[in-house]
């Protein structure tokens, strides 16, 4: 039995009949031609299916908020501008609160934040129309299945955590990498698999659909965008990676980001990085290291250099040595005249 991609065994297009496509199946099978895809072990392909189920979760939660905060600009209540996340703690006392129909003046006294407190004034501003009943209808429900979502979420974090604990020194090295978090290091190690499967990092990032299209005719090259071949998970995760370290302070690769965007833009900068940092992980998992920096690994060889002060000479030999450099010793008594 093989299992192949559809793609890379199709016939010329406008012929296409059953018979026709089992001959020329069974044409390519005869000769070789071929190429068994990779097949993920069974404890692989579930931590796999929970990874992406969770993705699916956030995805969900994340367009329930956004039908929430579309109710509220339709109604010309503009919470966003006063509180950076309405859906912290003090986002939704101020959503719940207008969701009873509280008065205005009620609802600024019970502000449970004492910084946000002192916007009193730009919340009233924010706050000056009411919701209509199907709003209110709407932005209730979307509430409910954000909480049903977030217990479905919280479910996964822990059977993924308990899978991926077989895996746990990949996890920490791919946590080394900055701008990788819990979340998106376990989500591509899933993607990935056996990483011992590609001979080198150019292949690794070809199977994610992270390479330029090439185009060849006589001594014509002609480069494109990348392929996009291969797992839309990873490359999803890798891009916002890409984009989590270009907020970084301090990161060689940041300066990677800023020097590619400064020439194509942040689009191209954002996937050069993600093929970056995908070719660094394959190294470090190859090698079983962890991500350092140019300045950390100067640090650590400075670290081991012994400083002259703590070498401990004898007094004669420091003479010695200072009689050497062409410098007269002389002796001193307790008031410090010499002899």
């Amino acid at each position: 039995m093989i299992v192949a991609n559809a793609y890379k065994i199709k016939h010329t297009p406008g012929r296409k009949t059953d018979i026709s496509d089992s001959e020329w199946i069974a044409e390519l099978c005869l000769n070789g031609m071929i190429e068994p895809s990779r097949i993920f072990p069974k404890d692989d392909r579930e931590l796999r299916r929970l990874t992406r189920a969770r993705e699916g979760y956030v995805k969900q939660m994340t367009q329930e908020k956004n039908k929430i905060h579309h109710s509220l600009d339709s109604a010309c209540i503009k919470l966003a501008s006063v509180v950076s996340d309405i859906f912290g703690k003090s986002g939704m006392y101020l959503l719940n609160s207008i969701l009873e129909g509280k008065d205005i003046d009620e609802i600024v006294e019970g502000i449970p934040s004492s910084r946000l407190k002192k916007k009193a004034d730009q919340i009233k501003e924010a706050i000056k129309s009411h919701l209509e009943i199907s709003q209110i209808i709407l932005i209730r429900g979307s509430l409910c299945l954000m909480r049903s979502i977030q217990e479905r979420i919280n479910e996964l974090d822990g059977e993924i955590s308990a899978r991926i604990q077989r895996r746990k020194n990949d996890l920490a090295i791919a946590m080394s990498i900055p701008g990788m978090g819990f979340i998106s290091a376990t989500a591509i190690l899933a993607e990935i698999g056996d990483y011992t499967d590609f001979e080198n990092s150019e292949k690794l990032a070809a199977w994610c659909g992270l390479v330029p299209s090439l185009y060849q005719s006589a001594e014509k090259v002609v480069l494109g965008g990348i392929t996009k071949q291969g797992s839309k998970h990873i490359r999803r995760m890798l891009i916002q990676i890409a984009y989590a370290i270009s907020r970084t302070k301090k990161s060689k690769l940041k300066r990677f980001f800023l020097r590619i965007q400064a020439k194509k833009g942040s689009k191209v900068a954002a996937v050069a990085l993600a093929r970056k940092v995908l070719c660094i992980l394959h190294h470090l998992l190859i090698n079983q290291e962890m991500y350092q920096e140019d300045e950390d690994k100067k640090n650590t060889r400075r670290k081991t250099i012994v400083s002259p002060s703590s070498i401990e000479m004898p007094i004669q030999e420091m003479i010695d040595c200072i009689v050497r450099a062409g410098y007269v010793v002389t002796k001193s008594d307790s008031r410090g005249r010499s002899g």
